[in-house]
């Protein structure tokens, strides 16, 4: 199975910035597809944006042109860049990887806090 391990979630004001990474303790040439979710309290995880392997990219609607998602190859690392957050912007923020041969990983969350 491969692991994947969060940084970079916190506290931020509305309007600010935060920069989510995820590392993956495989290639990223063997992931078919990476990406960002995301589970505020009451509700239902959901997509907030992935990047396949041929890095064409997936937004939900809620965050396209605020967020960037990118991948550093060498470092086996997809970012979250995160503009003009807003307060809905809330919840636990996961990483999500589909692998070519051991399926689907998650990582364990990191905790992604606007204040109005």
């Amino acid at each position: 199975q491969v692991q994947l391990v969060e940084s970079g979630g916190g506290l931020v004001q509305a309007g600010g910035s935060l920069r989510l990474s995820c590392a993956t303790s495989g290639s990223i040439f063997s992931m078919i597809v990476m990406g960002w979710y995301r589970q505020a309290p009451g509700r239902q995880r959901e997509l907030v944006a992935n990047i396949n392997k041929g890095g064409i990219t997936i937004y939900s609607d809620s965050v396209k042109g605020r967020f960037t998602i990118s991948r550093d190859n060498a470092k086996n690392t997809v970012y979250l860049q995160m503009n003009s957050l807003k307060p809905e912007d809330t919840a636990v923020y996961y990483c999500n990887a589909v692998h070519t041969i051991f399926g689907t990983s998650w990582g364990q969350g990191t905790q992604v806090t606007v204040s109005s």
